[in-house]
């Protein structure tokens, strides 16, 4: 598979948000976020599976705002 040149350009380069609507965006993907982090901690026991969640949710954080954040 071939990658353009300017979609890595476009992967390594910073995207400052350009509304308030991108930043709202961005801030409430990482409060929705942080409140299953919360519910998992809540109610899942301490375990390798919970630190994987919250990889995973890390992860879904990072690529839910990077969407956001290359393609506005």
């Amino acid at each position: 598979m071939k990658i353009d040149p300017t979609e890595v350009a476009s992967r390594f380069s910073y995207h400052q948000p350009s509304t308030e609507d991108i930043r709202t965006k961005h801030e409430l993907i990482r409060f929705e976020c942080g409140v299953l982090a919360e519910v998992l901690l809540e109610h899942c026991p301490e375990s390798r599976e919970l630190s994987l969640a919250l990889t995973k949710l890390d992860e879904v954080c990072m690529y839910a705002n990077a969407a956001v954040a290359r393609h506005q």
